[in-house]
C-alpha cells in the first residue's frame, strides 16, 4: 500500500464505483478502499434476511414463513433504471452489462384522491385512462404529441413556446390541462420531486418527457430496469472493471486519517501505512468535519406476502404520491420488487417506501403509501441525513436523495468528473480499450 495512486477513492457506493472505472479505463492508477467488509456503501443490497433484522435491531429472528435467509437480498436506497437513462448508457459503454441480468419492471402508477392509477405516456393509454375526463383527455393527448415532436434545434416544433424563455406553468396553460393533470406530468413523467421547476424555462421538462416516453418505449411496461439480485450488483460491476483495468481493491480496511499538506490531500493513512495520491474521491461519511446537513430522506423497507392492490397483481411497480395530494412540498415514492428478481423469498415482496423528510415526524409523514400496502408482515425504519460538502480539495459525492431513478446519481458522477479533469462527462471516455483482460481483440 506504500505507494502513489494517481486517484485514491474511499468507499464502494455506486457513485464512487463508476467513477473508479472510469478512472482506471483511462490510464488513472488507482486504490479503492472501503472501511466495510461489503461492496456498496450506501447503495448495498443486504443479506441473508437475519443480517437486515440485525441491521435495524429488529426483535427476534426473521420467523420460518419468511423463507430461506439466502434467498433475500434487501436494498437500502430504492431506485430503478431508467431503460434509456444515463446510468442504462454508462452500463453499455463499458460493458458492464455482461456482469448483470435486468428486467422491466411491470408498471408505473400515480397516486389521486386515496387511490393508484396507471401513469399514461402515450396518445393511446391518455385516451384510455381512468385519470381523465374526456375533454381534459383530448387535451393531454395533444399536449404529449407536441412533447413528442419538440426539437431544440428545429424552431419549427416551438409552437410558438420558446424554449429558453417560456415557463412550464405557461406550457401548461397552453395545452389548458388542469391541476391533476399537471400534478402527474410534472411529478410521475418528468420526475421532479417539488414544484420548483413550474416558474422555470421549460426545456428540460420537456426533454424529461421526452427520457420517460423514449425508455417506455423500449421494453412497453413502464421505462425502468432492475437488476436480478438487487441493486447492490451495480457497483459491484464496476469495481470488476476497474480491477480489470489496473485498479487495486481493499475492503474491510480502516481509514485513519487524510493526510493533508497545505490544505491539500496528499494521502490516506491506514493502519501505519500512507498511500499517496494527486486526487481523492470519497463519500461524505469519511470526511464527517467538511459536511454539513443539508436534509434528511425517510425510507420504509417493508415485507409484504403479497402484490400491491390496484397494480394488476404486478410482481414489481412504482407508485409516486405527488406532494399537491397529500399537502406536502415533496413526493413519496414507493418502489416494490419481489421474488421475481431474486430479492425475496418465493411469494414475498419488498416494497420501500422513500420522501424527503419535512416535519418532526417522519413517519407520519409516509402514511398514505404505507396505506397502500397493507397488510404489512414486517416493516424497518430508516432515517438517513442527506450532506453537502465544502471540501475543496477532496471529490466528495452527495448523499442518494430520495428519487427512485438514477439520474442526479449521474449528474453528480459527471460533476465530480468534470470538477477533477478540467472536461465535460464524455460518455466515449468510458469504452472499453479494444485489448483487455478478456482478449477480445475486435479485429
Amino acid at each position: 500500500m506504500d505507494e502513489e495512486y494517481d486517484v485514491i477513492v474511499l468507499g464502494t457506493g455506486l457513485t464512487e464505483c463508476i467513477l473508479s472505472g472510469i478512472m482506471s479505463v483511462n490510464g488513472k492508477k488507482v486504490l479503492h478502499m472501503d472501511r466495510n467488509p461489503y461492496y456498496g456503501g450506501e447503495s448495498s443490497s443486504i443479506t441473508p434476511l437475519e443480517e437486515l433484522y440485525k441491521r435495524f435491531t429488529l426483535p427476534d429472528s426473521p420467523p420460518e414463513s419468511m423463507g430461506r435467509g439466502r434467498d433475500w437480498n434487501v436494498d437500502l436506497i430504492p431506485k430503478f433504471l431508467m431503460a434509456n437513462g444515463q446510468l442504462v448508457k454508462m452500463l453499455l459503454y463499458t460493458e458492464v452489462t455482461r456482469y448483470l441480468d435486468f428486467k422491466v419492471v411491470e408498471g408505473s402508477f400515480v397516486y389521486k384522491g386515496g387511490k393508484i392509477y396507471k401513469v399514461p405516456s402515450t396518445e393511446t393509454e391518455a385516451l384510455a385512462s381512468n385519470l381523465m375526463g374526456m375533454f381534459e383527455k383530448r387535451r393531454f393527448r395533444k399536449f404529449l404529441v407536441f412533447v413528442a415532436n419538440f426539437d431544440e434545434n428545429d424552431p419549427k416544433t416551438f409552437e410558438g413556446v420558446d424554449p429558453k424563455t417560456t415557463t412550464m406553468r405557461d406550457v401548461y396553460k397552453k395545452f389548458d390541462l388542469g391541476q391533476d393533470v399537471i400534478d402527474f406530468t410534472g411529478h410521475a413523467l418528468a420526475l421532479y420531486r417539488t414544484d420548483d421547476y413550474l416558474d422555470v424555462p421549460c426545456l428540460e421538462t420537456i426533454n424529461r418527457i421526452k427520457l420517460y416516453s423514449e425508455s417506455l418505449a423500449r421494453y412497453g411496461k413502464s421505462p425502468y430496469l432492475y437488476p436480478l439480485y438487487g441493486l447492490g450488483e451495480l457497483p459491484q460491476g464496476f469495481a470488476r472493471l476497474s480491477a480489470i483495468y489496473g485498479g487495486t481493491y481493499m475492503l474491510n480496511k480502516p481509514v485513519d486519517e487524510i493526510v493533508m499538506d497545505g490544505g491539500k490531500v496528499i494521502g490516506v493513512k491506514s493502519e501505519g501505512e500512507v498511500a499517496r495520491c494527486k486526487q481523492l474521491i470519497c463519500d461524505p461519511s469519511y470526511i464527517p468535519d467538511r459536511v454539513r446537513k443539508a436534509g434528511q430522506v425517510i425510507r420504509v423497507i417493508c415485507i409484504l406476502s403479497h402484490p400491491i392492490k390496484n397494480t394488476n397483481d404486478a410482481n414489481s411497480c412504482q407508485i409516486i404520491i405527488p406532494q399537491n395530494q397529500v399537502n406536502r412540498n415533496s413526493d413519496i415514492y414507493v418502489c416494490m420488487i419481489s421474488y421475481a428478481h431474486n430479492v425475496a423469498a418465493q411469494g414475498k415482496y419488498i416494497a420501500i417506501v422513500s420522501t424527503t423528510v419535512e416535519t418532526s415526524e417522519p413517519e407520519a409523514e409516509i402514511e398514505p403509501a404505507l396505506e397502500l400496502l397493507e397488510p404489512i408482515d414486517q416493516k424497518s425504519v430508516t432515517s438517513v441525513d442527506t450532506l453537502c460538502f465544502y471540501a475543496l480539495t477532496v471529490f466528495a459525492s452527495r448523499s442518494y436523495d430520495a428519487t427512485t431513478h438514477f439520474e442526479t446519481t449521474c449528474n453528480d458522477i459527471k460533476d465530480i468528473y468534470k470538477r477533477m479533469t478540467g472536461t465535460d462527462f464524455d460518455f466515449e471516455n468510458m469504452k472499453r480499450k479494444q485489448n483487455d483482460v478478456f482478449g477480445e481483440d475486435e479485429q
